[in-house]
């Protein structure tokens, strides 16, 4: 009988994920002692760069915060300050910029699903393998995307770090023309979206079953995007001025990221989470197409979220098609007038609730700013699969079949660190106990 070995199994640079972040296995014998996913790209002080800014600034700053998902950052921080000015923009642009976030999710989704996460599924080492064995595929996945990005284009002027979006509504409306011309492909689009979800329906997923919390935006009428209370699959139920009551951050030494608990406990935000909660707001036709399918919500499988991110492209582009339809121009923005105030807001990003608080002056002066993103969140849930779902895996397993299943899980939370891939560098540590 061989002796159990001690591991540190030590993951430098996890690749096909946004940014740079590193997994740390700790073993002794059978049992898994820790598992610590590290991120370490130098804290980025967005909040610190906030601070003493006009208020009209936050878009254009907050947009840099991520390349993929830079309208959560507006949106959210642009709503909060709202709310601090006591501004109601109205129905015209709400729409729009409900518009405007179905573009995002819509990339974004099809960005992970097509080339970060189905080759997991698919027994492929990258994406270009993944192109050269399912060509079609990957060229919907682009075609989807494409058309995200000209979706934040119309009222953002530009897909990356868009600058169209401004407290009190947008800088121009789009003109009936630019309209015009994405009408046609949404139209087109609802086919490649229902084969995308039929296509993830058709993945042979890991079966992987865990107690989790979610947590997401709930409207009463609407899947939620930009509107409704923060609820959680255990009762919670709150505005987002209370968030702070129930979520706490958190530092730990193995991370510059920060940990943020739920009443002490980790939790899930992100796609998932929102169809655990929000499946019912779906429109008549994507829960159609998920019966069809035989995709059920709520899951407590993690690895359901790849089906949850393909409902959601179907869903945005049905979305978008109605927001844009019967489209007239009517006035862009409301005025807006500083005053001493404190406001705060949820929506969700691609990836999960954003939260975002404003301290202002009376001449409109951010004093105070706090943003919560999705992936630090996540961060406590991800490590907590981890060490449940490696340990029920099976420490027997080589180096190479932990990495492997490590580097799958992470990579299905999507966490967002910024953009990047690197070639991974694997080294173990092993010691015999004398």
């Amino acid at each position: 009988m061989t002796d159990p070995r001690n591991i540190r199994l030590r993951v430098p640079v996890i690749t096909r994920l946004e940014g740079e972040g590193a997994l740390e296995l700790y073993c002794r014998g059978d049992v898994l002692e820790r598992a610590v996913l590290r991120i370490f790209e130098p804290p980025r002080f967005f909040e610190k760069f906030l601070e003493g800014k006009h208020y009209s600034e936050q878009p254009s700053i907050a947009s840099r915060i991520c390349g993929i998902c830079p309208i959560a950052y507006q949106m959210t921080g642009v709503r909060a300050i709202e709310n601090a000015l006591g501004l109601a923009p109205g129905a015209w642009i709400s729409r729009m910029r409900r518009m405007l976030q179905c573009g995002e999710w819509l990339q974004s989704h099809a960005l992970h699903i097509h080339f970060l996460a189905v080759p997991d599924f698919l027994g492929f080492a990258h994406m270009m393998d993944l192109a050269k064995a399912h060509p079609d595929a990957v060229r919907r996945g682009l075609r989807l995307q494409a058309l995200g990005n000209d979706l934040i284009s119309l009222s953002g002027a530009r897909s990356v770090h868009p600058v169209g979006l401004k407290v009190g509504g947008f800088h121009r409306a789009p003109a009936p023309e630019e309209v015009a011309l994405l009408q046609p492909r949404l139209r087109q689009a609802e086919q490649d979206a229902e084969a995308l979800v039929r296509w993830t329906a058709s993945l042979a997923l890991p079966e992987s079953h865990q107690l989790f919390t979610s947590v997401a935006l709930h409207h009463d009428t609407d899947y939620a995007m930009n509107e409704g209370r923060v609820r959680s699959s255990a009762g919670l139920d709150i505005t987002a001025t209370q968030y702070q009551q129930h979520f706490c951050e958190h530092q730990e030494p193995h991370t510059t990221a920060l940990y943020s608990l739920l009443d002490g406990e980790p939790y899930l935000v992100g796609p998932l989470a929102r169809m655990n909660l929000n499946f019912d707001q779906l429109p008549q036709p994507v829960r159609d197409l998920a019966t069809d399918c035989g995709i059920r919500f709520p899951s407590d499988n993690i690895y359901h979220s790849i089906q949850a991110r393909a409902l959601e492209c179907y869903f945005t582009i049905l979305e978008a098609g109605r927001l844009l339809t019967d489209y007239e121009v009517q006035p862009a923005a409301v005025a807006d007038v500083p005053r001493d105030s404190w406001g705060a807001h949820c929506t969700e990003a691609p990836r999960g609730l954003i939260y975002h608080h404003y301290r202002l002056d009376n001449e409109g002066f951010i004093r105070e700013a706090c943003i919560i993103p999705p992936t630090s969140q996540n961060q406590a849930r991800i490590e907590a699969d981890l060490y449940q779902g490696l340990t029920q895996f099976g420490l027997e397993h080589s180096d190479q079949e932990l990495q492997f299943f490590a580097e799958r899980l992470i990579r299905n939370y999507d966490p967002c660190i910024s953009c990047s891939v690197h070639f991974l560098d694997l080294r173990v540590h092993r010691s015999t106990d004398g």
